[in-house]
């Protein structure tokens, strides 16, 4: 089980302090400092330090709850003094050529954001440069447009995956044309199980930009509303591609059974043809393999050489009878 680590970044437009592998008590003293706080906890295995956290900022009960849920839908609550966010955190691993899924809490008040992640490493590096580095308005804005930033990072990388996984069935629908293999079957339902997940984060998550860019709360700001409805556009986008997939993924499926099934044809026409073939000889074969006394041509010295001669002749004419059908 991998240890719970707290990392927190103050700024505000002309300040800029970072601390790492803090104790909850630093957490309750940062966030009564001037600027926005950003309180980054990576493992939510350590119920007692969640509790902690959840009894200094005054969270909910059925929020700590949904924070170690990793099951728990996305969706968006509102408090008196908090929003709530629950989205998925979604990356490509080239390595184990796999999609990694993370469960991500967002909890953001007037001067302060928290974000509540299952393991260490995430996506939220491009925010941390622009912080450090003080590019675009991030530092000038306050938490409600850091909560939005981090969500944004969250979305970009959805494309990233998607393109990933892109790349993935494009392969595969040129190799199936050609060359269908047992294991694409099994490599097509991983995609479509893999698409399935993008889609169940994905829809909920329109919902929730949505609702949060209508909501009425005074932690939002009007500033910060332009951007949740760019962050909605993408979104849609995201869900575009996915129904995109999905709907690829499926003729795949059916460019697959087709291809087996015309192959399995061409086989069985070619050893249908070669039975064919066979049949007639093999029955002059019987005829003379019969061990009666009294056959006719059974003594003639040219029997043998006849015998072979209209065999060739029959399997011969069978032949140019199938290329004339062009049946092979």
């Amino acid at each position: 089980m991998d240890k719970t680590r707290i990392d927190i970044i103050q700024y505000d437009a002309s300040m800029l302090r970072e601390m790492g592998d803090v104790s909850p008590d630093q957490c309750r003293d940062s966030s009564i400092a001037s600027g926005v706080t950003w309180i980054n906890v990576s493992g939510i295995h350590n119920v007692a330090l969640i509790e902690s956290l959840g009894k200094h900022f005054d969270l909910h009960p059925l929020t700590l709850e949904d924070i170690v849920n990793t099951t728990q839908r996305p969706k968006v609550e509102e408090f008196p003094d908090y929003v709530y966010a629950v989205l998925k955190m979604m990356a490509f691993d080239d390595a184990a050529n796999r999609l990694e899924i993370e469960h991500v809490s967002l909890i953001f008040g007037e001067n302060y954001v928290i974000s509540f992640q299952e393991h260490e490493g995430d996506v939220f590096d491009s925010v941390r440069e622009r912080i450090r580095n003080s590019k675009g308005r991030i530092r000038s804005l306050k938490a409600d447009f850091l909560a939005y930033a981090l969500m944004d990072a969250a979305v970009d990388h959805y494309f990233l995956a998607l393109e990933r996984i892109g790349d993935r069935i494009e392969n595969m629908d040129d190799r199936i044309l050609v060359h269908p293999r047992p294991g694409d079957i099994q490599e097509v339902h991983k995609l479509k199980r893999e698409i399935l997940s993008f889609r169940k984060a994905v829809w909920p998550l329109r919902e929730e930009v949505g609702a949060l860019e209508k909501s009425e709360t005074v932690l939002i700001r009007p500033e910060t509303r332009v951007f949740l409805r760019d962050l909605y556009d993408h979104i849609i986008q995201v869900i575009d591609m996915v129904e995109t997939f999905r709907d690829i993924l499926g003729g795949i499926h059916d460019t697959y059974l087709s291809s087996v099934s015309n192959r399995m044809n061409e086989i069985m026409k070619v050893l249908t043809i070669i039975s064919t073939i066979f049949i007639p000889m093999t029955f002059i074969a019987g005829v003379y393999g019969m061990n009666f006394e009294h056959m006719p041509e059974l003594k003639w010295p040219f029997g043998y050489y006849l015998i072979w001669g209209v065999m060739i002749t029959v399997a011969l004419s069978l032949v140019s009878f199938f290329k004339r059908r062009k049946w092979f």
